[in-house]
């Protein structure tokens, strides 16, 4: 995924390598996402996602590396299930509907991001390609001045839209 802010080209790379981690209990797969900010790598994630029974893919923490010219210098925002209290949430609901409003990830006072479906099959044209079964949502950080963010999901290939990113290629 590519774009711009602020004037700075952002890339943002998701990749899921196959690998598995066991969370609070669950085996869950492992989604690695590395984020670039005018080429310099400025965050390396490992986020932790399993698929309930309903269909439901649930957000069971993340490992964060936060970095400055080059060095690892926080894990801010870092949290898993399980630990401190924290607890899974949903990434994606098994059949989304506009209205609907779930916490993403729990971790009080560390991750509390909430979102909310606002409309579905809304057409889509991004670099990829042109896309119609999607899914759009309003993410809210209430640890970050409540500030929101767009995202566009399509069915079968994940995130296309990411405020100021969009899929190149998948």
């Amino acid at each position: 995924m590519e774009g711009e802010e602020d004037g700075e080209p952002i890339r943002l790379e998701i990749t899921v390598p196959g690998d598995t981690k066991e969370v609070a209990g669950i085996n869950t797969l492992v989604m690695v996402e590395k984020e670039y900010e005018d080429g310099e790598l400025v965050e390396n994630s490992f986020n932790y996602m399993a698929q309930a029974d309903d269909g439901t893919v649930c957000y069971f923490g993340e490992d964060v590396n936060i970095y400055e010219e080059g060095v690892a210098v926080s894990h801010e925002g870092a949290w898993l299930a399980g630990v401190n209290g924290a607890q899974p949430g949903i990434m994606m609901p098994s059949n989304p509907q506009v209205g609907q409003i779930f916490y993403q990830e729990y971790a009080e006072g560390v991750a509390q991001d909430m979102s909310s479906v606002v409309a579905l099959a809304q057409a889509v044209d991004v670099t990829a390609g042109k896309f119609s079964d999607t899914v759009t949502m309003e993410d809210c950080n209430p640890l970050d001045d409540a500030s929101k963010d767009e995202k566009v999901y399509v069915r079968d290939i994940g995130l296309v839209i990411d405020e100021a990113v969009e899929l190149i290629s998948y």
